[in-house]
């Protein structure tokens, strides 16, 4: 089984581990304030979620990195390469709690992202769904909620796929980055946000 990191505890990360929680996916989360500070929180959702360090959850082969816009540089410099795993980019060009946007100068998040994950198979999903939906029951009105997802790897995007439909979301693919990331980036793209259901 593949194994799965989660760097970021905040609303996206824990919504993420929720979300393998339920699914009864093994996971192993951290964030900089250490695993301790975490052990309320693995003992809620059970014996599927570890809490590790940063390094830990750096060498799983899919790493989410869910982290404030303007502490990623500092994160990604204190690691090492990432020797071809798959980092998932749930980042957006903003700073919480205000929501304020940083001026990229019109380059797409994850163009930056991926230049500074040094040797990963950069995926960007998990970032247009509001927190409480990606932790939630993905069964609605019938169907299942849609998570976007695009990258320029073919293989990083079928081995997180697979991730999106063992979790019950229906997963589509918005192709390369250059495309989907710009599509599903908030602000600026006409996805961010939008609960979709499909249906079939």
């Amino acid at each position: 089984m593949t194994s799965i990191g989660i760097i970021g505890a905040g609303q996206i990360g824990t919504a993420i581990a929720r979300a393998l929680a339920r699914s009864g996916i093994s996971a192993t989360i951290a964030n900089s304030r250490g695993p301790e500070s975490l052990e309320p929180l693995v003992a809620e959702l059970g014996d599927t979620i570890a809490a590790g360090t940063v390094a830990e959850a750096a060498q799983k082969k899919i790493v989410f990195v869910a982290v404030n816009w303007s502490r990623l540089a500092e994160l990604f410099a204190t690691l090492p390469d990432f020797n071809g795993r798959i980092v998932v980019d749930t980042n957006n060009p903003i700073e919480a709690p205000l929501f304020k946007p940083f001026d990229l100068g019109g380059v797409p998040s994850s163009e930056i992202v991926a230049g500074l994950a040094r040797g990963a198979r950069l995926v960007k999903a998990f970032n247009h769904l509001q927190a409480e939906l990606l932790a939630g029951d993905p069964q609605a009105e019938g169907g299942r909620r849609v998570l976007f997802y695009s990258g320029d790897d073919a293989g990083a995007k079928a081995d997180v796929a697979a991730t999106i439909e063992r979790l019950g979301f229906a997963g589509i693919d918005l192709g390369a980055l250059a495309v989907g990331a710009r599509l599903a980036e908030f602000p600026g793209g006409p996805l961010p946000a939008q609960n979709l259901v499909r249906f079939g």
